[in-house]
Order: C-alpha cells, then structure tokens, then sequence
C-alpha cells in the first residue's frame, strides 16, 4: 500500500484544533516515523515497533475525519506505550493495551477537543476499548457523521433489506437479514453470502 512521510508541520491538516502540539510531542519523544496511507478497508492505522536502527512506526489513513484520524493514531500510539512497558509478553489488545488507551484517550478528552457526540462515544469506548480501531460500531457510527462523504456513499445498515449495493473493486451484493451484529448479504454474481458490518460503506447500484 503506498505511503508518503508526513512532514510534521503538515500533521496540522489532519488534526482537530487543539491536539497538535501534543501529538507533536509525543511523535518526537518517542522518535516516530509517521506515514499517512491511502485509504484501506481492513485497518485505519498499523503500528511496527523499533527494531535494529529503525524507529518505532505508524501509519494512519489519510482520508479519516480529523477526530478518527487523532483517535486511530493515539490507538497505534497506546501500542507503543505498551510495548515500551512490557515488549512481547503481553497480549496486543489485552489489559494491559487498554490501560494504556484509556491513559492517553482521557488526556485528549480533557482538552474538550471532540464534539459532544464523539466525547460520548469515546467515554463509552473508555470501559472496554475495542481490539481493532474498526472494531468499536458505536463510535465509528458517530464519526462516520463527520466524514467528508462522496455522493452515493451510505453505510450498510442504512439500507433496505434487498437492496443491491456495490463495493470497491465492482463486486454487487444483495442485503439481507441482520445476524447478530452484521448482514448477511449474497454476492449477485457468484451466489456466494458474505457477512458485512452495519457501518461498512458502500455504493447503490
């Protein structure tokens, strides 16, 4: 996936007012090098800690809101903070990661950066962080009324049930019923179901 270096001067376009010289601070403390990637579907950001003569890496998809972007990078930063502290002998997002989260999560919640609906989320998102910075529904839910969206993007669960719907790449599903958290939705063209999470996004046909 193509990157490109994030001069840390130009790390001010893709942050809320008010988180800037923190995160500078950090970047620098603990000798980061950040990259912003294009847009990727899995993951928001990735996290390789220092080894040999590199630093410890970051990357964070460009095209976030400026408030999932500070939240995705100060997740990969609570990765960092966790490795520093105990290496490999922990789990990647177990205790002692969610600690460290909700550390630095509570530091920027204080400085009243986040509108009220996100600093909702995120206190919720505090009691138990989620394993994948896609993974909390709730909170990307909420962000996802940030975004800067093309015409035509909805999310899955917006949709009518039977409704067809296209994803990158031109593959055509039909949505179907809700299992538990996701939607169970069949592949026009090959018959095949795929489960699909309620704020995936997508394109009508």
């Amino acid at each position: 996936m193509p990157k490109q270096e994030a001069p840390l001067l130009q790390l001010q376009d893709y942050l809320p007012d008010g988180s800037f010289e923190k995160v500078l601070y950090y970047l620098q403390h603990h000798k980061v090098h950040l990259t912003i990637s294009r847009k990727r579907q899995s993951i928001l950001g990735d996290y390789r800690h220092a080894h040999s003569d590199k630093n410890h890496r970051i990357s964070v998809n460009g095209n976030l809101n400026k408030y999932a972007f500070l939240i995705t990078l100060l997740h990969e930063l609570a990765h960092l903070f966790t490795y520093e502290r105990y290496g490999h002998r922990v789990q990647a997002h177990g205790r002692e990661w969610k600690d460290e989260f909700g550390k630095i999560l509570a530091e920027f919640l204080l400085k009243k950066i986040f509108p009220a609906d996100i600093e909702k989320a995120l206190y919720n998102t505090l009691r138990n962080p989620a394993a994948s910075s896609c993974g909390d529904e709730k909170l990307l839910r909420v962000l996802h009324n940030y975004d800067d969206k093309p015409a035509g993007v909805h999310l899955v669960e917006q949709l009518p049930e039977g409704t067809l719907f296209v994803i990158k790449g031109g593959r055509v599903f039909k949505k179907g019923e809700k299992i538990r958290k996701r939607f169970k939705c069949v592949e026009v063209k090959t018959g095949k179901f795929y489960l699909f999470s309620a704020v995936y996004e997508v394109e009508l046909v």
